[in-house]
């Protein structure tokens, strides 16, 4: 089985963000870059058939040079091989374009990708990445099992929790529950002197034109000043929130 896991380089959560120019650009000066968290969850998810069926795992980014370290960490935790789509990953249409191209060329049988990044938070690129391809689709996915090319898995719904069986070839795309928090690997000495040696190939990008574009950013406004109110005085506290903060 070959599973082809998709790896986003993303900020880490306690970088602090800024833009440029104008407000239309993500500064990526002093940001730290890590793997998507989602996208974590999936290569482990991957790393466990590898482990238990034999299968092969591949890493893959569409990014330029920048992306790389975060690639090489995807193989320190045991990832056999890497790709890098050599393109700036402007939207979702595009990214999700280029990944088709190498899964068509690399037939492989399961693609698993983060359910959305948590920098832009689209949730765009595994559902477009399986119509492209023609695969069936599975999101928010939060149990996986293969059997053969038999699938089981199971995905959050509203209010509870569906359990669903198809066939390989599939795109699904992951969260926590696929595997826990603790599950998650944090790559060794042994692991990181490994990845230099494995391949990361690069292959250009195919013909491809975003379908949509940033036009700019927003901050979210300050926390407005904390009114303190004595447990004593309801009636302070019943005024303010009718007369202030207009919620009763």
């Amino acid at each position: 089985m070959k599973i082809l896991v998709c790896i986003s380089h993303v900020p880490d959560t306690t970088s602090k963000i800024n833009f440029t120019e104008g407000d239309s650009k993500f500064d990526t000066n002093g940001v730290q870059f890590v793997i998507n968290p989602y996208d974590e969850f999936a290569l482990t998810r991957a790393m466990w058939f590898k482990e238990k069926q034999g299968a092969s795992v591949t890493v893959i980014n569409v990014g330029n040079t920048t992306t790389e370290p975060t690639l090489r960490k995807a193989l320190a935790i045991g990832a056999d091989d890497a790709i890098r789509v050599n393109t700036e990953a402007t939207d979702g249409y595009l990214v999700a374009k280029q990944l088709a191209e190498v899964v068509k060329n690399g037939a492989y049988d399961i693609v698993l990708a983060g359910r959305e990044s948590i920098d832009y938070n689209g949730g765009m690129v595994p559902g477009m990445l399986a119509t492209f391809l023609g695969y069936n689709f599975i999101n928010a996915c939060i149990g996986l099992e293969i059997d053969g090319s038999n699938v089981t898995a199971s995905r959050e719904i509203d209010g509870g929790k569906e359990t669903l069986s198809t066939n390989l070839p599939l795109v699904i795309g992951c969260q926590k529950g696929i595997v826990e928090e603790k599950d998650l690997r944090i790559p060794n000495m042994r692991g990181i002197m490994m990845a230099r040696k494995k391949p990361l190939t690069v292959v250009e990008s195919v013909a491809s034109e975003p379908a949509t574009f940033s036009k700019n950013f927003e901050k979210p406004a300050p926390k407005g000043a904390i009114k303190l109110v004595d447990a004593d005085n309801i009636g302070e506290l019943v005024d303010l929130l009718h007369n202030e903060a207009k919620v009763i």
